[in-house]
């Protein structure tokens, strides 16, 4: 195959993964460069709304997903402070019917498993593990890139380079594309736990979301309703780069006290043995975009906060987006490459102002608090669901 159709990505998360079966769909060869040896299962739970899941269908991963996702019936709005129901927001089969395609959840390792055994199908994608990304350099036939395979340096030569390579993106920072990441002053708290030893509300198909005083707690079932899910964000100091930093139980109980918690909550919170926190970063400008054969998808060009739960979900947008503008500028890359970014920039841009609102939303106390459960009450589920329509509508142009 020429030069000119083969893509480099870095990074074999979600983005990179989605990216090369969608670039391979559409006629390119791409090489995935992982620095990690192996792919292991990490992360935490995701909710994968309709924009994200009519896509991995069009991949034709829907036979491998369907065994671990759970398609919940609803949202369930809680107060935190008494533990009864605001209101809530039909999914399950309404969603499907509205949108064309389901709201599931699911734990990220079995979306990136799924993704990764997808594209280990495809004859046009090469998964290089344990290549960490150095450096690239551009030129009139396209990008050279620098990676290193242990000691060993290895070149790899392209049309383009995609970084797909997170928030605190190696390529990123190469290209010198995005400012910093900016600290939100919240962390996450992730647990897992098996099914039966949660409460029986808590292991139907139903993703619960309990807003309180300076924090909020989301649970729902995964691993095909075997484990449940349980994510707390808290308004918190502690800023260390990285996924998986211990956490102890009875620092996280300490942000849901007794005094506005219901003890239904806390007892939620005191079931996993172990917690793994991480600290949510934001960028208020949006992804600009570039100049040459370079550019950046999913978190590395718009990190996003998890209020909308939107993050997987518009990267795997932006690797539809990006095989289709390739494809339809083949004889031009750069230009391809600057299409994409043009029809990206509005759309991740108000996805990641939407999760900042509603994150301050959830973040209200006081009467403030009292005045949105009101409004929730008013709004009811099938309103609040139409705030929604914007993005699990998403059809790509």
């Amino acid at each position: 195959m020429a030069p000119s159709r083969h893509v480099i990505v870095a990074g074999a998360g979600i983005a990179g993964l989605t990216a090369a079966m969608t670039l391979s769909r559409a006629g390119f060869r791409a090489s995935v460069l992982e620095q990690s040896p192996k792919l292991e299962e990490t992360g935490a739970g995701l909710q994968l709304s309709p924009n994200a899941t009519r896509i991995l269908f069009e991949l034709g991963l829907r036979d491998r997903l369907e065994p671990f996702a759970v398609k919940p019936q609803m949202i369930r709005v809680m107060a935190g402070g008494s533990g009864r129901e605001i209101t809530r927001i039909p999914l399950g089969d309404v969603a499907e019917r509205r949108y064309g395609a389901p709201f599931w959840v699911m734990h990220r390792g079995d979306l990136q498993a799924a993704l990764e055994d997808g594209a280990r199908d495809m004859s046009d994608i090469e998964i290089k593990l344990g290549h960490r990304f150095d450096d690239f350099a551009t030129h009139s036939n396209g990008v050279t890139v620098q990676a290193y395979r242990g000691k060993q340096v290895v070149d790899e030569r392209g049309a383009v380079l995609i970084g797909a390579d997170g928030i605190w993106s190696a390529v990123g920072e190469r290209w010198r594309a995005q400012r910093k990441p900016a600290f939100s002053r919240r962390t996450a708290w992730r647990a897992l736990i098996p099914a039966d030893a949660a409460p029986e509300p808590i292991r139907a198909p139903v993703v619960h979301l309990f807003l309180g005083l300076d924090a909020h707690l989301v649970a729902y079932p995964v691993k095909g309703g075997k484990l449940i899910n349980i994510v707390g964000i808290i308004h918190d100091d502690w800023n260390e780069s990285g996924w998986n930093a211990p956490g102890n139980r009875d620092e996280i109980l300490r942000h849901f006290a007794p005094f506005s918690w219901a003890e239904s909550v806390r007892d939620l919170i005191r079931i996993p043995d172990r917690w793994l926190k991480w600290a949510l970063l934001d960028r208020a400008t949006p992804f600009s975009g570039g100049t040459g054969p370079v550019t950046l998808i999913g978190d590395a060009a718009h990190p996003m906060l998890p209020f909308l739960a939107q993050g997987a979900g518009m990267a795997i947008e932006d690797a539809a987006v990006l095989a289709d503008k390739l494809k339809e500028h083949s004889e031009d890359p750069e230009a391809g490459l600057r299409a994409y970014e043009k029809l990206r920039r509005g759309r991740t841009a108000r996805a990641q102002a939407t999760a900042r609102k509603q994150g301050s939303i959830y973040g209200r106390t006081g009467p403030e608090a009292t005045v949105r459960n009101i409004v929730m009450r008013m709004l009811g589920g099938e309103r609040l669901l139409k705030r929604y329509d914007w993005v699990y509508k998403w059809r790509r142009s």
